[in-house]
């Protein structure tokens, strides 16, 4: 243990703070949990807000305890540390997310853009709770709409969050989901959720139907898109 404190930041990896809390340690192999699949499937159009809102009530404590525990161990960490490190973590998901999943077609280009556009809803966040924003805070899904440029500006942003969550209310009251054929809203879903994570949509929702394909993307788009959202996630939490 002596010598993995000795370690610099810069070669600590996202997850090993130690004396870690088995829920955060189960968090950090978390996928889109199946109630935000079914509110998404249900409501594509919207795909991308009920995501955002899912994110910041989920894994927003994720990233502010893993900022303490980083801290509590790594007294003299800087907050650009701190956001390389959670960089590095989940560009690295990233790259091999495209290729784990084991589902193919439609249902498995949709599966492997909502994983991908989640672990860049968590990098987004972790890398706010290093430059010591709040990552719980409601404000943190407007700037994920428009760091992963669902929405230009974030008065649109937040307008388009307020519509889903009165959506999300309105299944929640009526005790149900929409119907609708279900292609149809898997390839809208896809579409958007791709769009969201910053792979050209049409490429990536339909290359799991040609053998490996997948793989390309999974390794060098999905980190390339990462790595461009990581970029303009510094400049905007990082103090001027």
């Amino acid at each position: 243990m002596a010598q993995e404190r000795s370690l610099p930041p810069s070669e600590r990896s996202v997850t090993e703070a130690p004396q870690k809390p088995a829920s955060l340690a189960a968090a950090e192999n978390a996928e889109p949990p199946g109630s935000l699949w079914a509110r998404m499937k249900a409501d594509p159009q919207y795909a991308p807000e009920h995501l955002a809102l899912e994110a910041v009530r989920r894994l927003g404590p994720e990233a502010a305890e893993w900022v303490r525990l980083t801290r509590a161990d790594n007294p003299e960490i800087t907050p650009d540390e701190l956001a390389d490190l959670a960089v590095k973590r989940f560009t690295t998901l990233a790259r091999i997310s495209g290729a784990v999943s084991g589902a193919t077609g439609l249902p498995g280009a949709v599966l492997d853009v909502g994983v991908l556009a989640w672990n860049q809803a968590r990098m987004v966040l972790h890398v706010a709770a290093a430059y010591d924003h709040d990552p719980s805070a409601s404000e943190r899904a407007t700037d994920l709409l428009v760091l992963q440029r669902v929405h230009k500006a974030a008065q649109s942003a937040r307008v388009a969050l307020g519509v889903a969550a009165g959506r999300e209310r309105a299944v929640r009251l009526l005790g149900g989901a929409a119907s609708g054929p279900l292609s149809g809203a898997m390839v809208r879903l896809g579409v958007k959720l791709a769009g969201m994570a910053g792979v050209r949509a049409a490429k990536k929702v339909f290359a799991k139907m040609i053998p490996g394909a997948a793989v390309v993307l999974g390794t060098w788009a999905n980190a390339a898109a990462t790595k461009n959202l990581a970029g303009r996630t510094r400049e905007l939490y990082r103090p001027a």
